[in-house]
């Protein structure tokens, strides 16, 4: 028997992938593949092989600091 996956909502998870961290933080795809290029070392990144997550917490305090998004 098949389990079904677990629901979490986007403002309660740790990670994102860009699409979820897009429509969590509206800004726009294109931007935060920039942003990541731009800081691929960051703190708020968490790379899984080649793909990236956006852990959120880390992710809303850099936002809070910068001024330009």
């Amino acid at each position: 028997m098949k389990r079904s996956p677990i629901e979490i909502p986007i403002a309660d998870r740790y990670c994102l992938t860009v699409d979820e961290a897009a429509a969590y933080t509206l800004i726009g795809q294109n931007r935060l593949r920039e942003i990541i290029d731009n800081n691929k070392n960051a703190d708020y990144l968490l790379w899984v092989g080649s793909q990236v997550r956006i852990k959120r917490p880390e992710f809303e305090k850099y936002l809070s600091q910068i001024h330009n998004v």
